[in-house]
């Protein structure tokens, strides 16, 4: 899971970490590319809506697949060149990315114990942030070393390639579920939006994700230019972004571990916390030693980049055993609405304040808001400690 995770965040940010190179091969400006990055995340969106759906009607491991072959298949058009091509590969990737966690999530919550569950979805969610330094740290390297971006961004195909023969076993090993016929794909979205506005516990995770999710993107996205802005050189500002990125990953590892003894939403309502105290502290970036400021934004990229493995976790904890990808598909709608408008209001922030320093000030609001609504659900919820 860990390395279809990978392969799926490495495709989705592969041309976004070659935006330069690919801008001129276009004859267009580089922020063009953000467009692209929006096709991915809208066509995301609603197939994340209809994701629990599908499972329920075949199986996580048939969804792993179809992911894997949108994936090649996307990256395949994403090598044409052609606008129009390069449009349909963008809402290929966004619907692979958006199937795959409600997917991953049925099976892990098959195979994985309650008192590691937290723990084996942060190993898993990981893949996100090592995708990322995939893409923005070894891509842009190969593409100069073998001389274009196009086989450098169908060098991305092989992962899923490999993973194509191990998936296609399971799928065939795997129980197909039992679905009642009546619901159709869009009545089942409705119905499952309605079960999780209904759900206390549920509905604090949906906000949850799309608050942090909002001030995950706006880390991620802003914080090389911001350094930039200040004075550092790019190689500098790019080096810590990488850093960054890792702390996500070996966060989401460890705040699993302390999710599984200390309870789900008591770790999110914590790095909500820590995360707007971190975002506020960069308010002073340009005053503060190197040195602080890197382990700042490396802590804040621990906390900020770590919540996602704890609270797929705390979803499948509080569904349904028999909807877990139906409730994760519903409830991650939510984290890609949070995706999608989090950096545009950050932008339009900036036009605003004129201050990268102020907008990660504001920024810190969803990680305070997420923080209140986390610490109420962990005392309203019973949690048997393990």
């Amino acid at each position: 899971m860990t390395g279809v995770q990978i392969a799926a965040s490495a495709s989705v940010l592969g041309l976004t970490a070659l935006a330069p190179i690919v801008a001129e091969t276009l004859g267009v400006g580089a922020y063009w590319i953000g467009y692209q990055v929006s096709f991915i995340y809208f066509a995301g969106l609603f197939a994340s809506l209809s994701a629990g759906s599908l499972v329920q009607r075949l199986s996580g491991e048939a969804i792993i697949l179809v992911e894997l072959l949108l994936l090649i298949a996307g990256l395949l058009l994403l090598v044409s060149a052609s606008p129009a091509l390069m449009i349909l590969a963008s809402v290929l990737l966004g619907v692979a990315y958006g199937i795959n966690n409600p997917a991953s999530s049925v099976i892990l919550h098959k195979v994985t114990p309650d008192s590691r569950r937290s723990l084996i979805f942060s190993l898993k969610q990981s893949g996100v942030p090592l995708g990322a330094v995939v893409a923005n740290v070894i891509l842009p390297s190969l593409a100069l070393w073998l001389g274009g971006w196009q086989v450098a961004i169908l060098s991305l195909a092989v992962l899923p390639a490999l993973l194509l023969p191990a998936t296609f076993r399971r799928m065939m090993q795997a129980t197909v579920p039992s679905f009642a016929k009546g619901k159709g794909i869009v009545a089942t979205a409705i119905a499952e939006q309605r079960a999780v506005l209904t759900d206390p516990s549920l509905r604090t995770l949906a906000a949850l994700g799309c608050l942090y999710s909002a001030m995950q993107l706006t880390v991620t996205a802003f914080a090389v230019v911001s350094l930039v802005d200040i004075g550092w050189s790019i190689p500098a500002a790019g080096l810590l972004g990488a850093a960054l990125q890792v702390a996500g990953a070996t966060g989401r590892v460890g705040w699993g571990v302390v999710a599984d003894r200390w309870g789900p939403f008591r770790v999110l309502s914590m790095l909500g916390f820590v995360g707007g105290i971190l975002s506020c502290a960069l308010y002073f970036q340009p005053a503060l030693p190197g040195a602080v400021l890197s382990l700042i934004m490396i802590f804040l990229g621990a906390c900020a980049s770590g919540w996602n493995g704890v609270f797929l976790a705390a979803i499948a904890r509080s569904a349904d055993p028999n909807r877990v990808g139906a409730a994760t598909g519903a409830i991650l709608s939510y984290t890609f609405v949070g995706v999608i408008v989090g950096p545009s209001i950050f932008a339009l922030i900036f036009h605003v304040l004129g201050s990268y320093q102020s907008c990660f000030a504001v920024f810190s609001v969803p990680g305070f808001v997420g923080g209140v609504l986390g610490v109420r659900r962990h005392l309203k919820n019973r949690y048997v400690r393990t």
